[in-house]
């Protein structure tokens, strides 16, 4: 724990307290930071103008990172026949039907990141709604992961495809990325992002849409970005 703590206040002292940093400036930071003994992701903490209370003013969506989160996703399929075959085919580290439920339901398994379901299995799935929702595992029409095309949600995802959400506080947490990626790549994957989120901009959301934006590391300090 010293050894954290010691890192930590060597990472804090980089940073300058209430300063807004110019994006770019903010990742060479991360990369000037102590290391940690793994691969830290860099984490994006989106704060908008909108109320998630209500329906029109939902922001979620995906958005294939150039470089990818530097983290292989592991994918569960729901599908039966020739589309679990499909499934098996193009990647998918796991695929099932009904006899998956009780595995999720009794014995907690959750060893996948992303959940894909052909529109047939969703009356399976829904069964599945109070244990994969407050997961964000639930598969939704709207990140393309309820979908005939199982081979092509398969390969974007295993790309870098990320899904984007409000939170229940209008904030939208995502990793974008490994610290060992260097600032260049780092810097396209967040633009990638704020722009698909700045396109996402409900048209019920009435002032400013981008209240604050930050990045972390698993590990570091929070720094503000400038959006101006």
């Amino acid at each position: 724990m010293k050894k954290l703590a010691k890192r930590y206040a060597q990472s804090i002292e980089l940073v300058e307290k209430g300063k807004e940093y110019a994006i770019k400036d903010a990742l060479e930071l991360v990369e000037k930071m102590p290391k940690a003994k793994f691969d830290e992701t860099v984490e994006l903490h989106v704060k908008l103008g909108v109320d998630s209370k209500h329906a029109d003013q939902q922001v979620r969506g995906t958005v294939v990172l150039p470089h990818g989160t530097g983290k292989t996703q592991k994918v569960l399929v729901f599908a039966k026949g020739p589309k679990a075959e499909e499934a098996t085919k193009a990647g998918a580290d796991y695929v099932g039907a009904d006899e998956l439920i009780p595995k999720i339901q009794n014995e907690n398994w959750f060893d996948y990141d992303v959940v894909v379901a052909t529109p047939d299995m969703m009356g399976v799935v829904g069964r599945l709604g109070k244990v994969l929702g407050p997961k964000g595992l639930m598969p939704n029409p709207k990140s393309g992961t309820v979908t005939m095309d199982v081979s092509k949600a398969i390969a974007e995802i295993k790309s870098g495809k990320v899904e984007y959400r409000l939170d229940k506080t209008n904030i939208i947490h995502l990793g974008f990325g490994k610290v060992s990626f260097g600032t260049e790549k780092l810097l396209e994957n967040y633009e990638t992002i704020m722009n698909a989120i700045i396109k996402a901009k409900p048209a019920a959301a009435k002032g400013q849409y981008i209240k604050s934006v930050a990045i972390t590391t698993t590990m570091g300090p929070s720094m503000f970005i400038d959006q101006h």
